[in-house]
């Protein structure tokens, strides 16, 4: 969908005190009719996006910084994947895969196995959702290897579904209540290299995360020969926005590769471009058995996969699958999806990263509040503190300044205990990012200052 002429593409333009009379109207209708479960930071009700830009029911305009927590990848209705979305559409909408065949299951899975992080050959399932992919990988795992545990990080967000939860082990809400999960499910430390113990080297930190497994877990709690896999997010993501370290990612796979484990990768957040690879895990030249995908792949529709090694993916029919997954339309907007991130997406992620990266780095010397920054491509995070020295963390500072960012028009979440996410579309300007990092470095201070007055989004 193209802007409007009213519609302003590189910066925000907000013309109504917030919520505005339509936003509140349908808050009020979602208060009595939708799941109370849904985490909303702030009363932001969204009509239109075009880019990096979205509208809201009242007119104003927003430069997001979330991209619908990383998955318009190529901004807001790009125009190519809408129309790829809409010739699908007038020629079939679904059939199910997983009954009949039809050429864009094998056409897109083709077009995966080119960009997959491990040599070939290859094969794909489809779902519809990050946690459907981490189910289809957690069932792969215990097929294939016809054992029991695995091995997940604190930290960890795999979905919400019960064995994508059960991996889950990023916040005790998200499991309260809902026990027993799946067992056989083992959570142990993931690196944290701003947290990593005072006068500690960062490298053997991070190896001796990884050698707590074999040091402890093995030896302790699961017998290394009935471990099916280790999952693993190659840069957590509502953990804290943490990228892995390349030898602990090494360590990983050294460990998997001794006892006969599947190394699974969950890329759905960090993948399709987001680090300014393919995968957040070719930074570190590791090769997995599963990745797991979705959020970017289709800039906004419903679709996930796994792509795994050839000789690993050997179940049966009828031992997994999806109704809607592969799904024609979702498939359509995914090869669209693909060629932008590879002819632009790729490089933009690099360099508006970069740009990004540069003038943030100082923060944490110049801003009391922010103790780290950190990120690959256009997955970046800032780290709130209390207290420069003992590190404290300040959640109450990190969610001021998204509720002051909202109310200058800038969209961002926060990820972690005390973190600030920036995942902003691939196809974002550095002129965007000046914007949007302006509009946060002014949040900060006032916040810093204590001079500022908390958004009251009822009266």
């Amino acid at each position: 969908m193209p802007p409007s002429s009213a519609m302003h593409v590189d910066g925000p333009t907000i013309r109504t005190k917030l919520p505005g009379p339509n936003a509140r109207r349908i808050i009020a209708e979602d208060q009595r009719l939708i799941s109370p479960s849904y985490t909303r930071s702030y009363p932001m009700v969204a009509k239109r996006g075009h880019g990096a830009i979205v509208e809201d029911v009242d007119g104003n305009e927003f430069l997001d910084f979330s991209a619908g927590i990383a998955v318009t990848s190529t901004g807001h209705c790009h125009p190519e994947v809408v129309a790829a979305i809409q010739k699908q559409a007038a020629e079939l909408l679904h059939m199910s895969g997983t009954d009949f065949y039809y050429p864009q299951l094998t056409e897109l899975a083709a077009r995966l196995s080119k960009i997959a992080p491990m040599p070939g050959p290859h094969r794909v399932h489809y779902g519809n959702s990050g946690a459907e992919a981490v189910e289809a990988a957690l069932k792969l795992a215990r097929y294939h290897t016809k054992r029991q545990y695995v091995i997940a990080f604190y930290g960890a967000f795999h979905g919400r579904t019960m064995g994508a939860l059960s991996l889950t082990c990023s916040k005790a809400q998200q499991r309260r209540r809902f026990a027993p999960l799946v067992p056989g499910v083992v959570h142990v430390p993931y690196p944290n290299l701003y947290r990593r113990p005072a006068g500690s080297d960062a490298e053997q930190y991070a190896r001796d995360t990884a050698r707590h497994i074999e040091d402890w877990v093995f030896r302790t709690e699961v017998p290394p020969e009935e471990c099916a896999a280790i999952v693993v997010e190659p840069f957590q993501g509502e953990g804290g926005y943490l990228p892995a370290p390349t030898v602990f990612l090494q360590e990983l796979r050294r460990i998997c590769d001794k006892h006969g484990i599947l190394l699974v990768v969950d890329e759905v957040q960090s993948g399709m471009g987001r680090t300014g690879q393919w995968w957040a895990i070719e930074h570190s030249g590791v090769e997995p058995d599963i990745v797991c995908t979705a959020k970017g792949i289709a800039s906004g529709m419903p679709l996930s996969a796994i792509i795994t090694r050839a000789s690993v993916m050997d179940w049966v029919p009828g031992s997994h699958a999806s109704t809607f997954g592969g799904n024609p339309v979702a498939i359509a907007a995914a090869m669209a999806t693909l060629d932008i991130i590879e002819r632009e997406g790729l490089r933009n992620a690099r360099e508006v990263g970069e740009h990004i990266m540069d003038r943030i780095s100082e923060w944490p010397e110049r801003l009391p509040l922010v103790g780290d920054v950190r990120g690959r491509g256009l997955m970046i995070g800032i780290e709130f503190v209390a207290d420069k020295k003992t590190k404290a963390p300040s959640a109450e500072a990190r969610d001021h300044v998204v509720d002051l960012a909202f109310e200058r028009g800038v969209l961002v979440l926060g990820c972690g205990p005390n973190t600030l996410r920036l995942s902003p579309p691939l196809i974002v300007t550095k002129q965007q990012a000046d914007i949007a990092l302006d509009t946060i470095e002014e949040c900060i201070k006032l916040v810093g200052a204590g001079n500022y007055k908390l958004p009251n989004w009822g009266e």
